[in-house]
């Protein structure tokens, strides 16, 4: 029955383990009082307070480790005596790190580690320690890593790595590589953490070891929302929680509960995150896990979120979270502690009471090399706060400023775009504050500044290092395979759930292992308003924003920077979006007439509509100049050629001042390497891409059976101009899986980051390609964007469908006026304004 038992236990199976230990305990009992019988017995009462502490708690837990303490002292053997003492302390050890007890843990490890290492000086019987060193290392390093020892908790685990390659302990080597990730974690280094993460999983499924892998997908999805990306933390927890039901995990279940909570409090959800971290902190309280606090700091938050947005924050509030913060501490969870009090401080801010504010925050220490970005960005947006109510604007956006840079340390540390992009989450606050505040003193200059620290941060990082990835590139090709096979399916009528769940989860991999394929170069420094006046020569540009519901412009031209206010921002974003699904209703190449005439009144209006919030009320400052546009939200989808001012006038688009002035001062593009690449399915991509070979006639040509993904991946690096004429798609809830379609199936955004010199000019003849999944801080992801962010100086692509035959005709008219000598936004201007709205392509990066 103990062996049994300790089997299911191996197997994360608790209760069948509890059942088989229990039987086991029933039938020693009726044994004789024997040596082997105790030993047994002991053995059976030290895996069963492990289970016990899973399922019922701390307390029944400890009962069955002092229950076989006292067995142990009825024996006369010493060495017996001392093994199974050891047992007990290892397994107490887990039990107490579980409930949220760590630096008990590390004594108890540390008994157990010392009892193991005299085993292995031992002549006889030393091949069976090896295994116990290294997790019991293991053990005493995740205990090390939860108060911050970061130094004894590493090398702990190098040690443990090391045994474990010295000895061939295969099975042991994928848990120390997840403790060191869940360390990199505590101490804040994320990118490591994801590193190390990443290793373990594909050890973890190689072996088809679900459980572990579940516990470990739960400990990813925690430094995922410590980085700012809730959505994909989410769906790893989706795919880790039914293991944990199937195998009847008890705490991680509950654990599972609070991320989720910390996930809808960071979406800004603040009634599912209060429901969630509620009941999270009932389980735990109810298995006796100290954890209960971290699920009820989660609830503390969000009803302080909520009571500051309903502006009914009272005094019972501020002496809860100063109680929580006293409970924390007490458990010397130090950051969280300081979190709290955070809240508290905030709360009498609002409350008008400074005093005291400044009182609390004057006992509070500041934070630790490794306290968490989202709370040293919380702890800067009460100062700011604090000094906005005192009057003083200037120690406010002082704060914003040192707050914000750091949050670009931690951004500077991840790969890809996802990861970098995610972070500007957690300095939504602090920018939305210091932006009010400069336009309260209509400083059009400052206000370009700040716009230009808060928004597109991603796109700021020199392009990107080319890093192999033999794996990420097998996991996109798996990807293109099931896309196909999707698309087969869906056209044949035969069912396709299990192959969208399976594209689902491979498209989930390869995100995961492309955030540490890439690496960026040095940040570029934020553009200074001067700079890019003598950048824009004659141009103007227009940089977009909202606050407080209004939109507002700050408009640069000849050596002027002017702030004009535009009104309400939610009549022009919907407007925007309206005119986003009139052109895509318009799009198809042969609509009834009656259709066509009234989609297009519609289009016109919804044109008109922005035309006048946007454009006409700066018309005395932009005159007939070339714009550059950099865009807020919705209005990234806007073909500014379709508004009636802007008709016929070359417009570039932009996600920042800074990504358009590193792509207007990159080195001028070559014309010797063009390449030409047409896609399967266009009814009108032969003859379009025959025209374009006139036009430049030592091109290369990919189509039919060449027009494969890796073929045309080669052929744009290091391509001076490139012509894709293929369908496409912009995915919105997976933005860097938008896809070209080629003959083989999809090339996906995410595979950009492969090319080791980018394209310099791309022309992407197919629908949708220019739209973006936006974050906060204006961050713009999608198929033209993450070109951009490669280093890519200029993408012609459309934020809508476009039909075959209109898109054939523009692109004929764009080339042409190209070979004549025009600049790309001047050609694209002149091609859409034969037909703007069934045209509606736009000039991104540099025009």
């Amino acid at each position: 029955m103990y062996q049994r038992g300790l089997a299911e236990q191996a197997r994360f199976r608790f209760p069948a383990a509890i059942r088989l230990l229990k039987r086991g305990l029933v039938l020693s009992a009726r044994a004789d009082d024997t040596p082997e019988r105790t030993e047994v017995r002991v053995r059976t009462l030290a895996v069963l307070g492990t289970c016990l502490a899973e399922t019922s708690g701390r307390d029944s837990a400890i009962e069955a480790f002092e229950t076989a303490r006292r067995e142990i002292t009825t024996l006369r053997l010493p060495e017996l005596c001392a093994e199974l003492s050891a047992a007990i302390d290892l397994s107490q050890g887990v039990v107490v790190m579980r409930t949220g007890q760590p630096e008990q843990a590390i004594e108890w490890f540390t008994r157990y580690i010392s009892f193991v290492e005299r085993g292995m000086g031992q002549v006889d019987g030393a091949d069976k320690f090896p295994l116990r060193l290294v997790f019991g290392l293991i053990n005493r390093a995740y205990a090390s890593g939860a108060v911050r020892k970061r130094e004894r908790a590493v090398a702990d685990l190098e040690r443990a790595i090391a045994v474990a390659r010295r000895y061939d302990l295969r099975q042991s080597y994928p848990y120390a590589i997840h403790a060191l990730g869940n360390v990199h974690k505590q101490c804040g280094d994320l990118a490591e953490a994801l590193r190390r993460y990443e290793e373990a999983e594909r050890i973890f499924r190689a072996d088809e070891q679900a459980a572990p892998l579940a516990r470990m997908q739960m400990d990813q999805a925690e430094a995922m929302l410590m980085i700012g990306l809730s959505d994909e933390a989410g769906k790893h927890l989706d795919e880790a929680l039914p293991v944990m039901r199937r195998e009847k995990f008890g705490q991680e279940i509950a654990e599972v509960e609070m991320f989720r909570a910390s996930a809808a409090l960071l979406d800004g959800e603040l009634d599912l995150a209060r429901r969630m971290a509620k009941a999270s902190q009932r389980k735990l309280e109810k298995r006796g896990s100290t954890w209960w606090m971290m699920a009820a700091l989660i609830e503390l938050w969000a009803h302080g979120r909520r009571a500051l947005q309903n502006n009914r924050v009272t005094q019972s509030l501020v002496q809860k979270a100063l109680s929580l913060s006293d409970e924390l501490a007490a458990n010397r969870l130090v950051d969280e502690s300081r979190f709290a009090r955070l809240l508290a401080v905030r709360l009498e801010v609002r409350r008008g009471r400074l005093a005291a504010a400044q009182e609390l925050l004057r006992r509070l220490p500041g934070p630790r090399a490794v306290t968490p970005i989202d709370h040293r960005m919380q702890r800067r947006l009460i100062l700011s706060e604090l000094a906005v109510a005192r009057g003083n604007r200037r120690a406010a956006l002082l704060h914003a400023r040192l707050g914000l840079d750091e949050l670009g340390h931690v951004r500077d540390q991840l790969g890809g775009l996802e990861l970098v992009s995610a972070t500007a989450v957690h300095g939504r606050e602090l920018g939305e504050l210091a932006i009010r505040l400069v336009l309260e003193r209509d400083d059009a200059r400052r206000l370009f500044a700040w716009l230009e620290r808060t928004r597109a941060q991603a796109y700021r990082y020199e392009p990107l290092e080319h890093v192999d990835n033999t794996e990420v590139a097998a996991r996109i090709t798996e990807v293109r395979g099931l896309s196909r096979e999707l698309m087969r399916a869906g056209l044949d009528g035969r069912p396709t759930a299990d192959l969208r769940d399976r594209l689902a989860k491979a498209q989930r991999e390869a995100n995961r292992l492309g955030w540490n394929s890439q690496r960026w170069g040095e940040p570029r420094p934020v553009a200074r308003v001067d700079e890019v006046i003598a950048e824009l020569g004659r141009r103007a540009m227009v940089s977009f924003a909202t606050s407080g519901g209004a939109m507002v412009a700050v408009v640069v031209a000849g050596s002027r920077v002017r702030m004009v206010r535009l009104g309400n921002a939610q009549e022009a974003l919907e407007s925007a979006q309206k005119l986003h699904f009139d052109l895509n209703a318009l799009a198809p190449d042969h609509l009834p007439v009656p259709l066509v005439e009234v989609i297009g009144a519609s289009a016109r209006r919804q044109a008109a509509r922005l035309d006048e919030l946007l454009i006409k009320p700066l018309a005395g400052l932009i005159g007939e100049r070339e714009l550059v546009m950099v865009p807020t939200g919705a209005l990234y989808a806007v073909p500014w050629g379709v508004l009636p001012s802007l008709h016929g006038r070359a417009v570039t688009t932009a996600p920042s001042a800074t990504t358009w002035l590193a792509a207007a001062q990159a080195e001028e593009p070559g014309s010797d390497q063009v390449l030409l690449v047409r896609g399967p399915g266009l009814q009108f991509a032969d003859g379009e891409v025959d025209r374009l070979a006139a036009h430049h006639n030592k091109a290369t040509v990919l189509s039919g059976e060449d027009a494969t993904a890796a073929e045309v991946l080669a052929h744009l690096d290091g391509a001076d101009l490139v012509h894709v004429a293929a369908h496409g798609e912009h995915e919105t809830e997976n933005a860097l899986f938008s896809r070209l379609e080629l003959v083989d199936g999809p090339l996906f955004a995410h595979e950009l980051g492969r090319l080791r010199k980018p394209p310099a000019h791309v022309v992407l003849a197919a629908c949708e390609l220019a739209l973006n999944r936006i974050r906060p801080g204006d961050e713009a992801l999608g198929f033209a964007g993450a070109m951009l962010a490669g280093g890519t100086r200029t993408v012609v692509a459309a934020a809508s469908k476009v039909g075959d035959e209109a898109s054939a005709a523009a692109m004929a008219d764009y080339h042409r006026a190209l070979v004549a000598g025009a600049a790309p936004a001047v050609a694209l201007a002149e091609a859409m304004a034969k037909d703007p709205f069934r045209r509606p392509f736009l000039c991104l990066g540099s025009g």
